[in-house]
């Protein structure tokens, strides 16, 4: 199938399928004599398995080392044990953070009851106050706990595909 047939098979940008090539989760696919990629079934089961890895909000870090387990059924799992065990310990401490993130963000909503000019507007007062207090450490957007090893374009693409 071309890639655009995978694209739609797999609900998956056809952006995102290059880069997943690029970074070597996904084989380059042949190319017919039109020079159009050409994929196979294991390359969409493949792709279908690394969608739903970020599903999960896996790295791609983490899904290359699933990926070469499966890759090599023979080995043991218990390094994928492992893996899966610190993941569920990042996606804990995100949740504590969201928490933390929406308890600001209650405080902050508390400071306006009422619709009123925005010059006296409570929550653009106190983010004002907030951003303005020297030393003040500000929380940045809570996006994951654990390092991306994509560079920004990269996140960039993969944001805008979905991936």
């Amino acid at each position: 199938m071309k890639i655009g047939e995978l694209a739609a098979l797999a609900h998956t940008p056809v952006a995102t399928i290059r880069y997943y090539e690029r970074e070597g989760l996904l084989s380059e696919a042949a190319r017919n004599g039109s020079n159009y990629r050409i994929y196979d079934e294991a390359q969409a089961t493949r792709l279908s398995f690394i969608r739903h890895c970020r599903g999960l909000d896996m790295t791609l870090d983490e899904i290359r080392t699933l990926l070469r387990f499966k890759d090599a059924p023979t080995r043991s799992c218990g390094d994928v044990n492992a893996l899966l065990d610190a993941h569920i310990g990042h996606v804990a401490a995100r949740i504590r953070e969201l928490r933390q993130l929406e308890k600001q963000l209650k405080k902050l909503r508390e400071q306006c009851h009422e619709a009123q000019d925005a010059a006296h507007c409570g929550i653009l007062n106190g983010l004002t106050d907030i951003a303005s207090r020297p030393g003040q450490v500000h929380a940045g957007h809570v996006h994951g706990t654990h390092a991306q090893t994509t560079t920004p374009k990269a996140r960039s693409v993969s944001k805008k595909s979905g991936g």
